[in-house]
């Protein structure tokens, strides 16, 4: 490969074109006008506009923009078009080699049902659930599996088109809204029921295979600190997973991404269960959003893996050694005390944590303009530490470290979810969010001896500020300041 077009933006945009750089590949960016001065635009060796209307879903135009720079292959990044099987099956088409899975294998996972499907046929454990085409199919399956159910959006991901009910009363609205939700999201309202587990962990195994049948599993990652069923921190190792179920967990992954002849990264979603059972969720065919921490406990960069694998490279490994633990939160743009509502607008202000063992994918750049147009992440912070306990540390004070001004974030938040007690003893949950939201809103209180130093450091700094202040006086004759005056009027020619 000589030159790849990224068909993204935002951080992982900028994450892809660091390795095509170091593999002494070009890196080609697509911007919409309001991406015009991203960093993703900024960081590749071109770019170049895309002006449709639908900016980064127009395969068409993706595609025209490719062949206008003559790159040999595409790679889609995570969301947008990352796992839809017509525009990769267009890419080869095209004569592009597309970094990812093969179209069947997308297809084969990218409807649930038909997933769950494919797992249960291979012999991965599913989690009971049926169809809900219609009000009295969905009564039917949420009476068999038990209440409580989730409806979820055959054709969704990413937390979006999913919704709770506790009993049947619940039902009938809750699936018109699924529905209704699932068709502005995907362009389907078609939707499924699962039987709800409680006090579940979300852990995935992260999978990766090559064009010759080979196939490993690189550990999981416990995703269960979710806010409206979206991650917002991960970790490696899980706390909760013992070496047996890790291991039977790697074999179901490995042995589900075999039966699809699945290579390029893949990662396979599992509900753990509190008595060790676990579930296969779904099957995720691109690049995860959280996967620096495998990066940071396995040593391999994914993306140089993949761009290997779609070159028609054998993994060269059977087995990968982990070492250490690893966390990452995702930085938002968004304010938790306002239901996590987006805020937009221009960072003023931008200092990023740093140090040993601290990693920051970040997708904006001090003076950059956050849009309200697309997902509000910024950046994700990620650590490594040797064990757990020293990798918290870390995560704490880098998040003391890091400075966004200008908007909102949920930095304050992050760092009261990672100091959270429970967190600190790796005793969570996927409700862990949702059950302590008010601990996790609540402002830290002061100290009255505290209160009363910060008062007086404000009077100093604010005395200070006055006193070396620029004065400003009125303009004298000819409007010029009365100190220019007054200079000229001593000068001697």
């Amino acid at each position: 490969m000589r030159r790849v077009l990224i068909a993204n933006r935002g951080e992982i945009s900028v994450r892809i074109s660091r390795t095509l750089r170091e593999l002494g590949i070009e890196a080609v960016a697509v911007h919409t006008r309001e991406d015009l001065h991203a960093l993703h635009v900024r960081s590749a060796d071109r770019a170049l506009e895309l002006s449709s209307p639908r900016g980064y879903l127009d395969a068409q135009q993706l595609l025209d923009r490719a062949r206008q720079a003559n790159c040999d292959a595409v790679h889609p990044g995570y969301g947008f078009l990352s796992e839809n099987a017509e525009f990769a099956a267009a890419c080869l088409t095209a004569g592009l080699c597309f970094i990812g899975p093969a179209p069947a294998a997308i297809a084969a996972m990218g409807s649930k049902q038909r997933a769950r499907a494919a797992m249960e046929a291979a012999g991965v454990p599913i989690i009971p659930g049926g169809d809900a085409h219609t009000l009295f199919e969905a009564t039917t399956t949420a009476a068999r599996v038990g209440y409580p159910v989730l409806i979820k959006a055959t054709d969704g991901g990413g937390g979006k088109g999913m919704r709770l009910v506790n009993a049947e009363s619940e039902l009938e609205q809750a699936l018109e809204r699924t529905r209704s939700e699932a068709k502005n999201a995907f362009g389907s309202d078609a939707v499924y029921i699962e039987k709800a587990i409680k006090h579940a962990r979300h852990v995935e195994i992260q999978v990766l295979g090559d064009q010759h049948g080979n196939v490993v599993q690189l550990f999981e990652r416990d995703c269960s600190i979710q806010r409206r069923h979206q991650k917002i921190i991960e970790e490696t190792p899980c706390p909760a997973l013992t070496p047996e179920t890790l291991a039977a967990m790697g074999a179901v992954a490995v042995r589900g991404a075999a039966s699809i002849g699945y290579y390029s990264a893949g990662t396979f979603e599992f509900l753990l269960a509190p008595d060790g059972a676990f579930y296969f969720l779904e099957m995720n065919t691109r690049l995860q959003v959280e996967h620096p921490i495998t990066e940071l406990v396995t040593g391999l960069d994914l993306v140089r893996e993949m761009v290997r694998v779609a070159d028609g490279q054998a993994l060269g490994f059977e087995q990968v050694t982990r070492r250490g633990a690893a966390l990452e939160v995702r930085i938002y743009a968004e304010d938790p005390a306002s239901g996590f509502l987006p805020s937009p607008g221009k960072i003023t202000r931008l200092r990023s944590a740093s140090g040993p063992f601290v990693r920051d994918d970040s997708g904006v750049y001090e003076g950059a303009q956050v849009s309200a147009s697309y997902d509000p992440l910024l950046a994700k912070l990620s650590v490594w530490g040797e064990d757990r306990p020293s990798a918290l540390a870390r995560m704490r004070r880098a998040l003391a470290d890091y400075t966004i001004a200008g908007i909102v974030t949920n930095l304050a938040f992050l760092a009261r979810v990672i100091a959270h007690p429970d967190f600190a003893r790796g005793a969570y949950d996927i409700d862990f969010v949702s059950a302590k939201l008010n601990e996790l809103l609540a402002e830290p209180t002061a100290s009255e001896s505290t209160r009363f130093l910060l008062a007086a450091a404000t009077a100093v700094a604010t005395q200070a500020a006055a006193e070396t202040a620029p004065r400003t006086e009125q303009p004298g004759p000819g409007g010029l300041s009365p100190w220019v005056s007054a200079q000229r009027n001593t000068l001697k020619w």
